[in-house]
């Protein structure tokens, strides 16, 4: 049982965040595609028409990737997790079929549209179907995070006992399940997270072109969106996870606690900057740490407590049972660090493309030439920050599938052999893998030039400008 749940979970994490590395550019890469060929429709500029074209292949390469790391998704929840199929299928079901009937073929559909549409569609109504695309992709992310919230934060429901013995979950109001508060947090995040990425993804590339010198009007106007994007995004999803991380202060202060290795509850908690974990004795054997700041994030005051871990776990084992309520603390605490810390830099780089795109100083050399060097490794960091928050999302959950209602080693396929399972695991893995090198070497393949049809209305209204 304990080989069948570790690989079943090794499984449906390894292929989430394969997944999950596509999603984000999804949502945030067509938004910047609609502002662009809108601008295209308003002006009639060929550049930005450039720009639609260009942009929206990486995008089309990314959401094939995504479907296509996406389809197995639904599949483990009756092969790997059948317990919480049976105890979960009334809520979950709902929003993913909503989800596939709502978002996913608005967005399917509208995206064959702009893609053959060219020249054939009139201009506004062809523009339309992008901004379709950017609404449905969304739409999809939103239905998703309300399935995902229930989890974290059970709402309109009720158990109802049945003659085979096993209880399950029953949806008792759609709205409740809809606005529960916990998405209510947790999109805003995701969504401005997905702007980030593509900004950062504009960035990068743009930043590559514009130190090479060449296709100017097209890479400076790029970069100009993607930096006022970039500042405006990072700085949302700093604000908005300041406040998702209050909201778990007062409704789920385990995962609070363990992002933080905060241990006992204390009055004017300390920030840790760094710490050595020892989870088996309940401590921190080092730490770094600023004075007060915690419970100042938490409460907006410097001296309310916090609650903490040990803490945490006496009141959970009188509520829940005997057990161990603790999620794994090294690994929230690092995770929240790097996700916090690739933020922190993405607000620093965006500032000083934003500084460069302000003062419209693309060629001065030395430094401009130095952070368009900088800018395309960073298109990773929004990809680790993305990652990393994911994985708190869930980890911090643990032994939880469904908070307070369903244990993950009570949700795992007992009829499925561990063998089996690792089959399925080590092929998914592989055949992911080979999926995530297709995606890079087409990406940097036709990031790397523009096509020669889209060059020639350029050079007629540019000139020299084209290198």
């Amino acid at each position: 049982m304990f080989e069948q749940l570790l690989l079943a979970r090794w499984q449906f994490a390894i292929t989430t965040v394969y997944h999950f590395l596509f999603v984000p550019l999804t949502m945030g890469l067509p938004i910047m595609i609609a502002l662009m060929q809108t601008k295209y429709v308003r002006t009639g500029d060929p550049k930005y028409k450039t720009m639609t074209k260009f942009w929206g292949k990486l995008f089309i390469i990314n959401f094939v990737l995504g479907v296509a790391t996406g389809l197995v998704q639904e599949f483990q929840f009756g092969m790997n997790w059948s317990g919480y199929s049976r105890f979960m299928g009334d809520i979950f079901g709902a929003p993913l079929a909503i989800e596939a009937l709502a978002a996913f073929f608005i967005e399917s559909t509208f995206i064959g549209i702009w893609v053959f549409g060219w020249d054939r569609l009139p201009k506004k109504i062809h523009c339309l179907c992008i901004w379709l695309v950017a609404f449905a992709s969304n739409l999809s992310a939103v239905w998703i995070l309300i399935a995902n919230s229930f989890m974290q934060n059970p709402v309109g429901y009720q158990i109802v006992a049945h003659e085979s013995g096993m209880d399950r979950a029953e949806m008792t109001s759609f709205l409740e399940v809809i606005t529960n508060p916990y998405v209510l947090h947790q999109f805003p995040h995701v969504f401005t997270a997905g702007l980030c990425t593509a900004a950062f993804f504009v960035l990068g590339i743009s930043g590559y072109h514009l130190a090479k010198g060449q296709y100017k009007p097209v890479f400076q106007s790029s970069f100009k969106i993607a930096a006022v994007v970039a500042i405006i995004a990072s700085l949302a999803v700093a604000g908005i996870g300041h406040f998702q991380t209050q909201y778990l202060g007062a409704e789920k202060p385990m995962k609070l606690a363990a992002m933080e290795a905060l241990w006992e509850t204390t009055e004017e908690a300390p920030l840790a900057l760094f710490a050595g974990i020892d989870q088996d004795k309940g401590t921190n054997t080092t730490e770094v740490a600023i004075p007060k700041l915690l419970s100042f994030m938490t409460h907006n005051n410097f001296t309310d407590p916090v609650q903490g871990i040990n803490d945490l776990q006496d009141q959970y084992s009188q509520e829940y049972g005997e057990g161990n309520y603790i999620p794994d603390v090294f690994s929230m605490f690092w995770s929240f660090r790097i996700m916090v810390g690739a933020g922190m830099l993405m607000i620093v780089l965006a500032l000083a493309a934003l500084f460069i795109a302000w003062r419209k100083k693309y060629h001065d050399g030395g430094a401009v030439n130095l952070l368009y060097k900088i800018l395309l490794p960073a298109i990773a960091l929004p990809y680790l920050a993305n990652t990393f928050g994911w994985l708190i999302a869930e980890m911090g959950r643990q032994p939880w599938i469904v908070y307070g209602l369903q244990k993950t080693k009570d949700a795992v396929s007992t009829a499925m052999p561990a063998s089996y399972v690792l089959i399925t695991l080590i092929g998914f893995t592989l055949v992911y893998l080979v999926l995530a090198i297709i995606d890079v070497k087409l990406i940097v393949k036709y990031a790397r030039k523009i096509d020669d049809e889209a060059k020639e209305p350029m050079a007629k209204e540019e000139g020299s400008l084209w290198i």
